[in-house]
């Protein structure tokens, strides 16, 4: 037999239902999401983005649920947390996206042309270029064809800026009337 005293400590040792004293995170998303999303609209430029930054910001308030002291400025608190999201989205977009007018892939209609012709360009090149004296074939294949700059040529050859500028600018002068080429085009 269990006296008395050992039901009320094993009463005691049990925790004791919670009874929020504030309303239920779901009833408050039900009844306030409509405002909310607007306020999220406000700071977005699409409604998917604005659903979105609102999911997050009440997620965060989720998790800081039981620490809200003063659930009467819930409303403020999500505000603040949709704000603070897209300011740290605007900032990583900063980083990771680049808005730009055209894009960097070249169109699949202009790259697609025949192979065969790519090919015989690119052989009448190389034939046109191997016709040029030592010097300039050097500083035209490292121009254009190792990217590097006038200046980078000219420490590559030992030679001042000014003299890759006029030998490039020869070079492509001989390119240009090459008759092979000429063909090509």
């Amino acid at each position: 037999m269990t006296t008395p005293v050992c039901t009320s400590a094993a009463t005691a040792a049990a925790p004791a239902p919670r009874t929020p004293s504030h309303p239920s995170f779901t009833s408050y998303v039900m009844a306030r999401r409509p405002v909310l999303l607007r306020t999220a609209r406000s700071l977005t430029a699409n409604p998917s983005d604005a659903e979105d930054l609102l999911q997050t910001a009440l997620a965060r308030t989720y998790v800081a649920w039981d620490r809200i002291e003063d659930h009467r400025a819930l409303d403020g608190y999500v505000r603040r947390a949709l704000l603070n999201t897209r300011t740290s989205q605007w900032r990583k977009r900063k980083v990771d996206e680049f808005a730009t007018d055209e894009l960097p892939e070249p169109e699949p209609a202009a790259a697609a042309g025949d192979p065969a012709e790519r090919q015989a360009l690119r052989d009448a090149m190389w034939r046109a270029i191997m016709k040029l004296p030592t010097r300039q074939r050097a500083m035209v294949v490292l121009r254009y064809y190792e990217d590097l700059s006038e200046t980078q040529t000219a420490e590559v050859l030992g030679v001042s800026v000014g003299t890759v500028k006029s030998a490039v600018s020869r070079a492509l002068g001989k390119l240009r009337d090459d008759p092979e080429l000429g063909l090509v085009r």
